[in-house]
């Protein structure tokens, strides 16, 4: 299966520390002629750490997609029933963007774009990147991967000893897993 044309929803949310790592693979999905539709979340379009300035991160996001951001929720709300997407993904997806999806609460521009997305039984794909994965947000997880059109990138514990209850997605694996999505399957193995 080939990723040209396939218009992808980018979610993008606030785990700074990890968009070294996620930009290369959103280089990627571009470079094999996805179609990408960045929507970011409010701390993405206004905060600056250590990481990186905002403008900066926005700025590269707009050049790799050749799009205009979706950073408001009224810009959001079309993704679904204009914009009509293949597939979209949040990445990374933070504990607390899995938190509002899990319960149905459309407070961002990206878990807008994701209702919007998900009511035309569309899949949508979550990169998970959270301190709190084995603590207050499994719930969360167990809930969403028990959800109709909800995939998993696959993920582990990215420091056992120092963070036990910390997980992220192995964000080489994006595209084979929106590739199994597109056919309506959960990757093997999800934990790794």
């Amino acid at each position: 299966m080939t990723l040209e044309g396939i218009k992808i929803g980018l979610g993008l949310t606030g785990s700074f520390c990890n968009f070294q790592y996620v930009f290369p693979e959103i280089e990627r999905l571009a470079g094999k002629g996805a179609d990408l539709y960045p929507i970011i979340s409010y701390n993405v379009d206004s905060i600056n750490t250590r990481f990186g300035e905002a403008d900066e991160w926005k700025n590269k996001l707009s050049k790799i997609t050749g799009k205009e951001l979706i950073s408001t929720i009224v810009d959001a709300e079309p993704v679904g029933p204009e914009l009509k997407l293949d597939i979209m993904i949040v990445v990374p997806c933070t504990g607390n963007t899995l938190a509002k999806l899990a319960s149905a609460i459309t407070d961002t521009p990206v878990t807008m774009a994701c209702k919007a997305h998900l009511r035309n039984q569309k899949p949508l794909v979550l990169a998970i990147a959270t301190n709190d994965a084995l603590g207050a947000n499994a719930k969360n997880i167990g809930m969403l991967l028990n959800m109709k059109n909800v995939y998993f990138v696959p993920f582990k514990q990215d420091n056992p000893t120092g963070k036990p209850n910390s997980m992220i997605a192995n964000f080489e694996k994006i595209e084979p897993t929106i590739k199994e999505a597109l056919l309506e399957k959960q990757i093997q193995p999800i934990l790794e």
